[in-house]
């Protein structure tokens, strides 16, 4: 037995999480998350998932939770484990479907979970017409990021890659998309969530001898692009093989240059 698995457990504002707590987030689907994995007390890009959670609080509960309790809540979740992966969701249970008014600072639940694994070593991609609801937040209504994927799955795909009415594309079901010629990375110019791990290695793609762009890209322009690779906080780089059944090169080189530029950002202290 590998005595180094996590305990999944759920804390609701430094305590184990009741069933009654529960049950509200499971009958009233309103809040918003982050999610990343820590190793010896630390995050790559941790300020990138504060900000997150302090702009997603004021703008769905009108005002956020303060930063020293979100790093305490995290800390005490987390307590003598050396590696793990956290969500961090922030909900109200005064806020329900007959009365979605309240306003407020929201409660905390933090789970603490194995690192996943990463993502398969490529990825076939369905174009889908699709567009999230608020896609600037990584919030919890999520029906449609699973029909979406599970569609692509019943067509032989392995996930969706989004498409607005216009054919510009975006962002897949729960990661970013980059597409690469020579050696610039062409980023989807559109609404969309900002991928914590995307600006990570957005911010080290100098350091690998890559630069970058941003602007639309449509699904016919996609066709100009030889490579491409998704990314988000479980899997800092995973190379794209096809796209609507249009093969892609794959590079390893490539991918590590990537994932070098991901962990090029030093790990921040909780």
């Amino acid at each position: 037995m590998d005595d180094r698995r996590v305990t999944p457990s759920l804390w609701i504002d430094g305590a184990p999480a009741t069933a009654e707590a529960l049950a509200h987030q499971a009958l009233v689907n309103y809040g918003a998350y982050t999610s990343f994995g820590v190793e010896n007390g630390a995050a790559r890009g941790l300020d990138l998932h504060l900000e997150r959670l302090r702009d997603a609080s004021v703008e769905l509960f009108g005002e956020a939770v303060p930063e020293d309790r979100l790093r305490a809540l995290m800390r005490a979740a987390i307590g003598s484990r050396e590696a793990c992966w956290l969500r961090v969701s922030l909900f109200s249970d005064q806020i329900s479907n007959r009365n979605p008014t309240w306003v407020g600072q929201p409660r905390v639940m933090v789970g603490v979970f194995d690192p996943p694994p990463p993502l398969r070593t490529r990825v076939r991609l369905q174009v889908q017409a699709h567009e999230r609801m608020a896609p600037r937040l990584k919030h919890v209504a999520n029906m449609d990021l699973l029909t979406t994927r599970r569609r692509a799955r019943a067509d032989g795909f392995d996930d969706a890659l989004f498409a607005d009415r216009d054919g510009v594309l975006s962002e897949g079901t729960l990661w970013n998309i980059g597409f690469v010629r020579d050696d610039r990375v062409t980023w989807p110019r559109g609404p969309m969530l900002a991928g914590v791990t995307q600006r990570l290695i957005e911010t080290g793609l100098a350091g690998v001898g890559l630069d970058s762009e941003t602007r639309p890209v449509s699904r016919e322009m996609s066709t100009g692009f030889r490579q491409a690779f998704i990314c988000n906080s479980a899997t800092p780089a995973c190379p794209v093989g096809e796209i609507d059944g249009r093969a892609l090169e794959i590079d390893p080189a490539l991918i590590d240059r990537l994932r070098a530029a991901w962990a090029s950002n030093p790990p921040q202290a909780i």
